[in-house]
């Protein structure tokens, strides 16, 4: 017989079977924020950041548990009080019973993780495999790297790229021949420059990441014979894994007879939200 909730902690282990803690880095903050492991949960948002207006959606909605891909404390703090955005969005939640959860790294090195369901919203749909494999596990590791079902001028793979990503303020920016053919594609969720050279060793033809900077990607170009570079917004590189870690968390989940429903936020939290002269453009309630 199906239940209707289960447990915080419950919902916790799963995260945590499907992304290992262990598998973060060093440096990075990754687990429960608050919330209290007995609570039930029936609702979860899923989410990139976990700023003010993801706890909005949160509390408008009834969730009981916020899973966020960025952490909140990532350097760690000694004060969680209302004096700062997020002391604020602290406070808020535990007043209000939500917990908040994050996976951040670990999602990103994970099989399936962020990269695998960005390469499938830009088009590569099969025989993806690390772009740099995890030393402990080849099978994981940072970005993919596929090929498409045929070649396709850069300039096509773009477009197919923005039509495949959600949309932010600004447009993906594009480096090398716009009618250079292309197969042999590298991705890679978030800031991505740390593996230009690991793209270029691997033999792409483009590699698509978010963060590019200046001195990193004009060396990298001018070098030549590397991959095409395709720079497009960080929140927009992770937000399509939102959908697979939600789906994920539900299957298993249901496979113990549990039923959860969850919510993906489409609500755009990317730190950019117009471009000039265009600044009537207005991000805050602008969907994917």
């Amino acid at each position: 017989m199906s239940s209707i909730s289960c447990s915080l902690a419950e919902v916790v282990a799963e995260m945590e079977a499907m992304y290992d803690p262990s598998w973060a880095e060093p440096w990075d903050a990754v687990g429960l924020v608050c919330g209290d492991p007995a609570a039930a949960v029936r609702k979860v948002l899923f989410a990139v950041d976990p700023v003010a207006v993801v706890a909005d959606e949160a509390l408008e909605w009834g969730a009981d548990l916020i899973v966020t891909h960025h952490p909140l404390y990532l350097r760690g703090t000694t004060s969680v009080a209302a004096t700062t955005f997020k002391g604020r969005v602290i406070h808020r939640l535990i007043r209000n019973d939500v917990a908040l959860y994050t996976t951040h790294t670990n999602a990103d090195v994970a099989d399936p993780g962020v990269s695998d369901a960005l390469a499938r919203a830009v088009g590569l749909r099969s025989a993806l495999r690390p772009l740099q494999p995890s030393p402990a596990d080849p099978r994981r590791g940072l970005g993919r790297i596929g090929t498409l079902p045929s070649p396709v001028s850069l300039r096509e793979f773009a477009a197919r790229a923005a039509s495949g990503l959600p949309r932010t303020a600004g447009p993906l920016r594009v480096a090398g021949d716009l009618e250079r053919p292309v197969e042999t594609i590298a991705v890679s969720g978030g800031a991505g420059d740390s593996l230009l050279s690991t793209a270029r060793a691997a033999g792409a033809d483009v590699f698509l990441t978010a963060d590019l900077r200046h001195h990193p990607a004009s060396e990298h170009m001018e070098a030549g014979d590397g991959p095409a570079l395709i720079d497009a917004s960080h929140w927009a590189t992770e937000w399509p894994w939102l959908a697979d870690a939600a789906g994920r968390l539900t299957s298993a989940l249901r496979a113990r007879g549990i039923t959860v429903e969850a919510r993906i936020s489409d609500v755009v939290t990317d730190a950019w939200t117009a471009t000039a002269p265009d600044t009537a453009t207005d991000l805050d309630t602008r969907r994917p």
